[in-house]
């Protein structure tokens, strides 16, 4: 037993000798070349701030189809999930009442205009007589009375004749705007009221298409104040913004930011900003859910290494592996910022022409000489790793 426990100690014994001769060797490794080693030189640069903020989808404009005049509706004329036509008659209620007022209209003005014609015949034989002196001047004056009150009949019953043919017209219930209709939510045989609260059918704009989307109150006003110090500029135009879908695929079309809401949510501290895009195709529908990437600013004088660079300890610390100007492998402790792309946005840590090591971390550690070679970035890295000239 004595004899086993020996051996184990002398066994344990050499493993420790072993370590610590492995770390001298990793540390001076005299006899091996420098390991080469990727960098990225790091410049101060001008970049984009860019948000990736949740999102929904909302119709330009949503109209709901009513009746304006109450009846029987006799035929649906549209294909539920079309586009149709701002005028397009999408439902007919039954014509024949409103005719009737139409015809009742008409002969109330032909009799209206047949009074006028007696009444402004009279009021002409009136003002001869009246001119002879042959004629008394009250008969002159209910003459001329008779004939502007028959005057007015005719403007009511013309006015009367009017509102009938427009009940008609209205007897076609029409799409008020340009879209997509829904489900029909009534069908043939339906009565159907002016006064009520019935909805007959939804059309809603789809293209162009609004994306409804929000930002806590605090970044708006953070962004605000980096603006007014100088430390930011504000983009050239209209606010760049791009839609990628609940999957992760990116809409192809950019859009425009056209407002940001006035007031803040007291229930949630957010702001609502409101962003158009194209939407040709239809891909994009009502309440789907998005994420917009909106560019509010440019950062002047930033920094900013390939994502792979920066190193997490336990404790969530970041750092980044720096060779001086001896080829030696400094570790600094750094502040990341913010991602943009594949490239973290340093504000603490780093400053130009520092050289950070962005490939062949495996090879190396704190002290050791490497042979740093320029970092090309491939695949999908490669557009947005390398700095932005």
């Amino acid at each position: 037993m004595r004899f086993q426990n020996i051996n184990g100690l002398m066994v344990g014994v050499a493993m420790a000798a072993l370590s610590v001769c492995h770390g001298q060797a990793f540390a001076q490794q005299p006899g091996m070349p420098p390991s080469a080693v990727g960098i990225v030189t790091v410049n101060p640069e001008d970049l984009p701030i860019i948000n990736d903020l949740p999102g929904r989808i909302a119709p330009t404009r949503l109209a709901e189809v009513r009746p304006r005049v109450s009846g029987i509706v006799v035929a649906r004329v549209f294909e539920q999930g079309a586009q149709v036509k701002q005028g397009d008659v999408l439902y007919k209620i039954d014509p024949a009442p409103f005719q009737v007022q139409v015809d009742s209209a008409e002969a109330t003005l032909r009799r209206a205009k047949a009074s006028q014609m007696l009444a402004r015949s009279t009021a002409d034989r009136q003002e001869q007589l009246r001119k002879s002196n042959v004629a008394s001047a009250q008969n002159f004056d209910d003459a001329t009375g008779q004939l502007a009150q028959a005057d007015a009949d005719v403007a009511v019953a013309e006015a009367g004749l009017a509102q009938a043919k427009l009940n008609l017209q209205y007897s076609n219930v029409t799409a008020p705007i340009f879209g997509r209709i829904g489900r029909a939510l009534i069908t043939e045989g339906a009565l159907v009221s002016s006064t009520g609260s019935e909805n007959l059918a939804t059309i809603q704009q789809l293209d162009p298409i609004y994306a409804d989307f929000t930002q806590p109150a605090g970044d708006l006003i953070r962004l605000r104040k980096a603006l007014e110090a100088g430390k930011l500029m504000s983009g050239a135009g209209e606010a760049k913004v791009m839609l990628s879908l609940d999957d992760g695929t990116e809409y192809d079309q950019p859009g425009k930011l056209l407002f940001s809401e006035a007031a803040v949510d007291e229930t949630t501290g957010q702001v609502t900003l409101r962003g158009e895009f194209p939407n040709p195709k239809g891909d994009l529908l009502p309440g789907m859910y998005v994420r917009v990437k909106i560019e509010q600013g440019v950062e002047k004088g930033a920094i900013a290494v390939p994502q792979q660079a920066v190193q997490r300890d336990a404790g969530g610390q970041a750092s980044v592996y720096v060779v001086n100007a001896d080829n030696k492998v400094e570790v600094r402790r750094v502040t990341v910022e913010r991602a943009l792309g594949q490239r973290s946005v340093i504000s603490q840590g780093l400053k130009g022409g520092d050289k950070v090591i962005a490939d062949g971390f495996q090879k190396i550690g704190p002290g050791a000489t490497v042979n740093p070679q320029p970092w090309t970035p491939t695949g999908t890295a490669a557009a947005d790793a390398a700095p932005k000239k």
